[in-house]
């Protein structure tokens, strides 16, 4: 089975066993996780049911907040931490695969007991030991590989769509 075959299963398990997708990324990845949170939650091809996933970086005054109290490197975990459950996924995205706040997430998450996914640019940077399942784009061209993780994200949101739902 393939890496994305993989993120596939992990994914439609969580959500049929009534569990969660977060998402978490810097930047264009950001952009990327709320857009793909989006998808999951809004709808992709059919009309259906909303499934449970949230972008963590849209409640500016909790981001703003912890980065300014904390640190920028923990805005992630502390959230992944206080509403992360086990058997929850978290999909954490970074082009280089060692933005601190992202690896911390991961880390949180996996001591929570919940599954990780990364999609990061071509070696994995610190998250390829960290993630249950790494996703990386074999470039080190940032605009490249947020346009492949948009179509991976895509790809698996319309199979677990299929999957979920038996469309």
């Amino acid at each position: 089975m393939s890496k994305v075959e993989d993120a596939i299963q992990e994914i439609t398990s969580a959500l049929k066993n009534g569990n969660k997708i977060l998402f978490c990324g810097n930047g264009g990845s950001a952009a990327d996780a709320q857009h793909l949170a989006a998808e999951f939650s809004g709808r992709f091809y059919k009309d259906r049911k909303a499934l449970p996933a949230e972008a963590l970086h849209v409640n500016t005054s909790y981001l703003t907040a912890v980065a300014n109290d904390y640190s920028f490197d923990v805005v992630y975990s502390r959230l992944v931490d206080g509403i992360g459950m086990p058997g929850d996924v978290l999909v954490g995205l970074s082009t280089s695969g060692n933005s601190k706040n992202i690896f911390n997430a991961v880390q949180t998450a996996g001591e929570k007991g919940m599954k990780t996914i990364c999609l990061t640019g071509s070696n994995g940077g610190l998250m390829k030991g960290k993630c249950d399942i790494l996703l990386n784009i074999p470039s080190d061209d940032t605009p490249r590989i947020q346009e492949c993780h948009i179509m991976v994200g895509h790809i698996i949101c319309q199979k677990v769509e299929e999957n979920y739902f038996g469309i």
